[in-house]
């Protein structure tokens, strides 16, 4: 999904830090905002892509905002954009980014766009999973030329071999970004030395 198609909600209490994000925002995104933790569980659904989420707002707690987006199985993304200094708790906490203000609209826009090209890359990772799985079910109960005969097959080699290409070039973008070739550096370290 590209940014300018973004649908981005902007949760913060202080009306000039709502109104100075949703400008740095607007022409690259659709911009709502929502002043406290209760108007922004009314308005959270589907239809955004990324939401923006301080932690001390008044109503529902941050936290208690994305405990509920998270319990109804929403699949936005969610940055934290606080200036509560982050402690071990947030090891438990469902976002996916974690910015300190006072931030920069370079770092603001920045973030939303990892989001984006981070869900791009879920979404193509469980279309390519969905389609091999199914390509191995039939590899194992169709004969060779029953494969080869099949254009349901062989369409479904081609958007396999598709998949495959965007999977590797949203990857290889991901990992361009400074922040993410570290963090990438770190999980194959893990990786490769369990403890």
């Amino acid at each position: 999904m590209a940014a300018d198609t973004a649908s981005v909600l902007i949760v913060e209490d202080e009306p000039g830090l709502a109104e100075l994000y949703a400008s740095w925002l607007e022409d690259r995104c659709r911009v709502e905002t929502a002043r406290d933790g209760t108007e922004a569980v009314e308005a959270i659904d589907e239809a955004f892509d990324v939401i923006l989420l301080d932690r001390r707002i008044p109503g529902r707690s941050g936290v208690a905002v994305l405990d509920a987006i998270r319990d109804r199985g929403l699949e936005s993304r969610v940055a934290m954009v606080t200036a509560v200094e982050p402690d071990f708790d947030i090891v438990d906490m469902g976002f996916d980014d974690y910015l300190l203000k006072p931030v920069s609209k370079d770092e603001l826009r920045n973030s939303i766009e990892q989001l984006l090209l981070r869900r791009t890359y879920d979404e193509q990772i469980q279309e390519f999973f969905a389609l091999a799985s199914k390509k191995a079910v039939l590899d194992s109960r169709k004969t060779e030329a029953e494969l080869q005969s099949s254009q349901e097959y062989a369409e479904l080699e081609d958007r396999l071999a598709v998949l495959r290409v965007q999977v590797d070039e949203t990857r290889t973008e991901l990992l361009e970004r400074a922040n993410y070739r570290q963090l990438y550096r770190e999980i194959e370290r893990g990786a490769s030395h369990p403890e």
